[in-house]
């Protein structure tokens, strides 16, 4: 009999690829989608070829009535919390809603779940931002690193991982902890550095526009590709015991380098088209990131496939093909 996963944030970028991964495992997988006034937008990153594959549900994150609904239905083995205001920039102008649904949206779930079906295995997205500027004294961040965000999202997260954490000792509920480290692909939203990089190099390069406006080029952040991240989500799940887990690729990049690599790809100067633009600046600058993953190289068997350079390949010829 198939194994039932429910996939809350189905349509962002980690839903959709994961989506595709449990239905080449086997799975039934039910999705939570958040009313859109334009209907097409809450599904457009679902694959067509996958699309009639997959059960979607409306839910929201803030609605615990409608999350109670939803398992009552779907009685999932296994449950991926990827819903969330994603976004670190947008979370200072929206501290509160980001509070809610990145925060409170997850308490809501765990409530909805130990009332319901508390048997269900869930995965709940962490992020490398619920560190902050903490960085251990051999330059790496991992399981035991010190958490002091320095974003709305960041202290989301981290509320999130500690109630998780809260409710698996509590309650004896199978709740593990992903630490991901920043995670990229074409299915990226535009308003990510990375993948709005990428598309407006792209733009320059065939006459479509002449400037790119950034912040701040120093920033350096573990970048790995997303498709390698929603595998060791599922692996994480298929462990006799639930537990918290750091997956990264080891090796920091600054946005400068980032910029450096597409525009050369281009055969673009970056120089002549990168304007700074202090609105894209955070109110408290988060410098730093570098991930140690060695706990889930070692208990799960986890390494990433991608590198910096053939995540960014992919990315650019992904836009070359679609501009």
């Amino acid at each position: 009999m198939s194994k039932v996963a429910l996939i809350t944030g189905i349509n962002g970028q980690d839903g959709s690829y994961l989506t595709e991964l449990l239905l080449e495992k086997g799975y039934e997988v039910w999705g939570i989608l958040k009313r859109n006034s334009v209907a097409e937008n809450q599904t457009a990153r679902i694959p067509n070829s996958i699309f009639k594959k997959i059960h979607l549900e409306y839910a929201d994150m803030t609605d615990m009535s409608s999350l109670v609904r939803v398992l009552l239905k779907v009685q999932p083995d296994e449950i991926y919390n990827l819903a969330a205001q994603s976004h670190v920039k947008i979370s200072f102008d929206q501290p509160i809603y980001t509070t809610n649904v990145t925060g409170m949206g997850t308490l809501n779930l765990l409530e909805a779940v130990r009332l319901t079906c508390q048997k269900s295995k869930i995965y709940q997205a962490g992020s490398s931002e619920m560190f902050g500027n903490n960085i251990d004294s051999d330059g790496y961040q991992r399981e035991t690193t010190p958490m002091t965000p320095v974003s709305p999202y960041g202290c989301a997260k981290v509320f999130s991982h500690n109630i998780c954490t809260n409710y698996r000792n509590a309650y004896n509920m199978f709740i593990s902890n992903g630490i991901l480290f920043n995670h990229e692909s074409p299915r990226r939203g535009t308003n990510f550095v990375t993948n709005k990089i990428v598309k407006e190099a792209v733009r320059i390069k065939l006459g479509l526009s002449n400037e790119l406006k950034l912040g701040n080029l120093n920033a350096s952040r573990d970048w790995g590709h997303a498709k390698d991240y929603v595998y060791a989500m599922w692996l994480i799940l298929q462990q006799d015991k639930p537990d918290d887990f750091v997956c990264s690729t080891g090796t920091s990049h600054t946005v400068k380098e980032l910029v450096e690599y597409v525009f050369k790809s281009l055969d673009l100067n970056w120089k002549e088209y990168i304007k700074i633009d202090k609105k894209y600046y955070r109110s408290e600058e988060l410098e730093y990131l570098k991930g140690d993953c060695t706990k889930s190289k070692q208990i799960l068997g986890w390494s990433h496939k991608y590198t910096f350079e053939s995540m960014l390949d992919e990315m650019i010829n992904y836009w070359i093909e679609k501009l």
